[in-house]
């Protein structure tokens, strides 16, 4: 995907996961992309672990894969800051 792509889905995703963590987008606009961004790889990661395609693209699917993500990061961090 372009770098655009990534931006765009970073940032959906990011927000998508912050809503679903109930951070209600609190971390703005540069801090949701980079959320999605980091999520995307880590969804992708946990997904190829487990059998399933990672990031294919600009689509839905994607999309989920980076939500997924985005939330094990937003937990991850829970965990680690109390």
């Amino acid at each position: 995907m372009g770098i655009l792509a990534w931006i765009v889905l970073g940032g959906f995703a990011g927000w998508i996961g912050t809503l679903i963590m109930g951070k209600d987008g609190s971390y703005g606009l540069i801090g949701n992309i980079i959320l999605g961004i980091i999520g995307a790889f880590v969804g992708g990661f946990v997904f190829n672990i487990i059998g399933g395609d990672g990031i294919t693209g600009f689509n839905i699917f994607s999309l989920l894969v980076a939500v997924i993500g985005s939330i094990i990061v937003l937990w991850v961090a829970r965990m680690l800051k109390g």
